[in-house]
């Protein structure tokens, strides 16, 4: 099998999870591991090292969310309000470890194979923050990389790491691994919130965002799994050096990428943060079969899909994606080749959503399973000429702003983006129960409009 990044590229993120003793604390150690936070430990007394300036070094670098957002890293932890404003409130860290992304599974990766990586960064975000307890909130389905990251934990204790006055600094930061139970919205951070309190796992309704009350009505940071690897790798070798990777200042790193459906080699790849998606494709050994491509998925089910030909020029990075009307997200990229049936694809996505809504808001609540039973219908033959122009119109009504929060939008996403592309796959279906004089008609106004405003809505 051929590495998992393109040649020449020296792998970052990646680098150590062939290794056999990779998720072993001492062999990250004689990696080097650990050391920007011994540095920053052993610069507290001499004021050296400042919350402000790790923050600093962070927002020089350019680095944004990788958990799908790809809101600047640095900013969102200025939001956190200074302690004369919060009083004797503590701060809190949460590791958003909830993968649950169809498509996604570059998290897993980090976790089962490299997990102090997680956790340096971790400790010097919470370090910035001023933190003294963080968690790590896991999907309760990955057992394994839960004891796998509970051993980690475990290995950081005993190495004087973590506890009380670490290293002799005068700094207490505690960290604790919590399973969830297995529910897609928990990777909304405040139903990760929610859960984490041991309530159900709903969204909250914002303002007050996280950063002012959050876990326990207490300032919060949510950062994904891979964000934080990336500020252990920013402190190890400075901003500049991450600037180096990327298409310009606003697309900044090295990232991961979970390539999975019609390729030859599907699984998780390190390249820099913009790399044009055919060299990407070409790099998991293309379309599986020698066949042509169709479509693509660049962000997880949650992203619009996009044709053959949007995705030809297209950057792999946070602008580049939402140039061509879709976005980036989680960075899961699920290939279709031309033997896909569409309706069949986007029916299946919506029975997922329908599954997972936590039944909130009203318009996910009934309109979910309704986008469900309609596509059902229309895939399975039985459906009539006017539900195309009617599943749009729903779906419309689902989105932008009509919910706490954005599971919705991503439900409505590949319903609106398939029947916007992919038009004729659809009414071929309506075709099969249809009388003979049936004809095929052109997308209506309301389909083209609602397509429009969706894919512009998305990056609002």
């Amino acid at each position: 099998m051929s590495e998992m990044w393109p040649a020449g590229y020296v792998p970052v993120l990646l680098a150590r999870i062939s290794r056999p003793d990779s998720p072993a604390i001492d062999g990250y150690l004689a990696d080097g591991g650990y050391a920007s936070w011994k540095k920053v430990l052993a610069g507290i007394a001499t004021g050296e090292w400042t919350p402000s300036k790790v923050t600093d070094l962070v927002k020089a670098s350019g680095l944004r969310g990788r958990g799908g957002a790809g809101f600047p890293c640095g900013l969102k932890w200025t939001f956190v309000p200074p302690k004369e404003k919060r009083g004797n409130k503590p701060v809190y860290l949460l590791c958003n470890a909830d993968e649950s992304e169809p498509g996604t599974f570059k998290d897993r990766v980090l976790i089962e194979k490299d997990p102090h990586q997680i956790l340096e960064g971790m400790m010097l975000a919470s370090f910035a923050l001023g933190v003294r307890h963080a968690y790590l909130y896991i999907r309760g389905e990955m057992v394994h990389g839960a004891e796998v990251l509970n051993a980690a934990v475990d290995e950081a204790y005993a190495k004087g790491l973590l506890g009380k006055n670490v290293q002799g600094s005068g700094l207490d930061l505690d960290l604790t691994i919590h399973r969830g139970g297995g529910a897609y919205i928990c990777g909304e951070e405040t139903a990760l919130i929610e859960s984490l309190e041991g309530k159900r796992g709903h969204p909250r309704i914002k303002p007050p965002f996280p950063a002012v009350s959050g876990v326990w009505a207490s300032p919060t940071v949510v950062n994904n799994v891979e964000t934080l690897c990336c500020v252990k790798h920013i402190l190890d070798r400075g901003p500049d050096w991450f600037r180096t990777y990327g298409r310009n200042e606003k697309n900044t790193g090295p990232k991961l990428f979970c390539i999975s459906g019609h390729v030859e080699r599907p699984g998780v790849y390190e390249a820099p943060m913009g790399i044009p998606f055919l060299e990407l494709l070409a790099l998991a050994g293309g379309v599986k079969g020698g066949r042509k491509l169709k479509a693509v998925i660049p962000g997880g089910s949650s992203a619009p899909m996009l044709t053959a030909e949007e995705v030809q020029s297209m950057p792999l990075d946070f602008d580049g994606v939402a140039a061509a009307k879709s976005m980036l997200g989680s960075a899961a990229i699920i290939v279709m080749d031309e033997t896909t049936d569409i309706p069949k694809a986007v029916a299946n996505i919506s029975k997922f959503y329908a599954h997972e809504s936590c039944g909130q808001c009203t318009p996910c609540r009934e309109g979910t399973p309704w986008l469900n039973k309609m596509l059902k219908r229309v895939v399975n033959g039985q459906g009539k000429r006017q539900d195309l122009d009617l599943l749009v119109q729903v779906a419309s009504q689902m989105g932008n702003g009509m919910t706490i929060c954005v599971f919705s939008d991503a439900a409505i996403a590949p319903v609106l983006s398939g029947i916007a592309k992919f038009r004729p796959e659809f009414e071929a279906c309506l075709a099969k129960a249809a009388s003979p004089d049936f004809a095929l008609t052109a997308p209506s106004d309301v389909t083209e409009k609602v397509a429009g405003r969706m894919a512009e809505g998305i990056h609002s």
